[in-house]
């Protein structure tokens, strides 16, 4: 997924392109200039000029080795690698590309700045468009190469002057030096992060996001870095994958499956259904913000475990009733738990041919469930076979159906009922709790023609 994204990636520099040719003059102007000062031979600058006039690709290369050949310690010879690498990057051939670009670079102060600068630009953007094998002998090396490369253009394009003759703003000029900026710091944590640099990776990617905000694949990538840093930082990681899917990133609903899976491996709900609405919740907040706020969290799983160990049923229909955020979190918890033992008084049933719901209530004490005559949980028990391949309860996990009770429907209004089952959802007003999976214990049911007992007492 990442590799499909990396090659996906396609950045143009058509404001950095113009800032370079109106900066300074073009290889072969310059060349023509400079014969005011003649720091080279009449032949040096006829080869040269042969070299740049021809179109053959394959042509020109041999007449720029011949140019070298004969004149290695020409003046010229920074625009004939500039020659080189342009000429060697329409032919696809990226490692020649490279190797002259850097040629050029490492001549420093010698080289003209614009065409060191259109240098790294060249060097960078082959690296990114050739098969770059990670596993190669000097894969690190490449790589670090090519981030320092990267990071070098960065700092060079922002540090590069106004031309006196260029008439824009120094406002104006600053802006449209913004995404070429943003596509050196892209590429410096591209590299940063195949050589499991994930601080650095970070540092880039946020730098290439403050000069251009919606670079949907520098987003996807910063997420990637933040989760895998050590220890992971999460929430962050969460919520720029979440700018990347509203950013539209190549393969945007991969992305959000992949986000789901994370946020669920971070939480363990208690039903993975849960985690769609807190997803949904993080793409809309992140579509307007770029950084997530400190006050926007979402719990662990060793958070959602306290709440498990510390909750019975009681305390989960109080937390439920209660709202906000703990109703929220204990629901995380609770949703699709099961329960060993629940106890209470039938309110109220309504039977079908394959189930019966029994309307019941449970509270904190016999006394106070013989009272009642409002139900605050809905039981469903299937008295028929319950259909090979029905869909499980909204909440609820695939599971294996429990044999079907029939004799339950001699339970009636009034009596007292304990029963295991698994929780699927619940409404908020008025209040009521859904089971699913029930088993009754057949100890409370009636015999034929029998009367009901009364709030049975817990065994536990």
């Amino acid at each position: 997924m990442t590799r499909r994204i990396l090659k996906l990636t396609a950045v143009t520099l058509t404001a950095l392109l113009s800032l370079i040719l109106f900066a300074r003059p073009a290889a072969a102007q310059a060349a023509g200039q400079d014969q005011q000062k003649p720091s080279y031979t009449i032949p040096e600058y006829n080869a040269f000029q042969a070299a740049n006039a021809e179109k053959d690709p394959a042509t020109k290369i041999k007449d720029l080795d011949d140019f070298v050949s004969k004149f290695p310690n020409s003046t010229l010879i920074q625009y004939v690698y500039q020659l080189y690498f342009q000429t060697y990057f329409q032919m696809k051939n990226y490692p020649k590309t490279i190797e002259y670009a850097d040629k050029l670079v490492a001549m420093g102060d010698k080289v003209d700045p614009a065409v060191a600068l259109g240098a790294l630009q060249a060097r960078v953007q082959a690296f990114s468009a050739q098969q770059f094998n990670p596993s190669a002998p000097d894969a690190n090396d490449q790589l670090t190469k090519e981030r320092d490369a990267a990071l070098q253009g960065a700092k060079m394009l922002e540090a590069f002057p106004k031309p006196a003759a260029q008439k824009m703003s120094d406002e104006d000029f600053a802006k449209q030096k913004k995404p070429g900026i943003a596509f050196f710091d892209s590429s410096a944590g591209a590299a940063a992060l195949q050589m499991k640099d994930y601080p650095g990776a970070v540092n880039a990617f946020k730098a290439a996001l403050t000069n251009k905000p919606d670079d949907a694949v520098s987003a996807y990538r910063l997420g990637l870095a933040y989760l895998a840093m050590n220890p992971a930082q999460s929430l962050d990681g969460f919520w720029a994958l979440g700018r990347a899917v509203n950013l539209k990133v190549p393969d945007s609903d991969k992305v959000k499956d992949y986000l789901r899976a994370k946020v669920l491996a971070y939480e363990q709900p208690g039903c993975d259904s849960q985690v769609d609405a807190q997803v949904s919740e993080m793409l809309q907040l992140s579509a307007n913000s770029p950084d997530r706020p400190s006050t926007y969290t979402i719990p662990t799983a060793d958070d959602l475990n306290k709440v498990r160990q510390s909750s019975n049923i009681i305390t989960v229909i109080s937390d439920l009733q209660g709202g906000g955020d703990k109703s929220k979190m204990t629901w995380l918890a609770i949703c699709g738990a099961e329960f060993p033992e629940v106890v209470g008084k039938v309110i109220d049933e309504q039977k079908t041919d394959a189930t019966v719901d029994f309307m019941v209530y449970t509270g904190s004490t016999p006394e106070d469930m013989q009272a009642a005559t409002m139900s605050n949980m809905d039981v469903k028990v299937w008295i028929t076979q319950k259909p090979a391949g029905a869909p499980p309860a909204a909440g609820a996990q695939a599971a294996t159906p429990i044999p079907p009770q029939p004799d339950v429907v001699r339970l009636s209004k009034d009596d007292g009922i304990r029963f295991s089952g698994t929780l699927v959802s619940f409404d908020p007003s008025p209040f009521l709790l859904h089971w699913d999976q029930v088993k009754v214990d057949p100890t409370v049911i009636p015999e034929a023609g029998g009367k009901g007992k009364g709030v049975p007492k817990k065994k536990g």
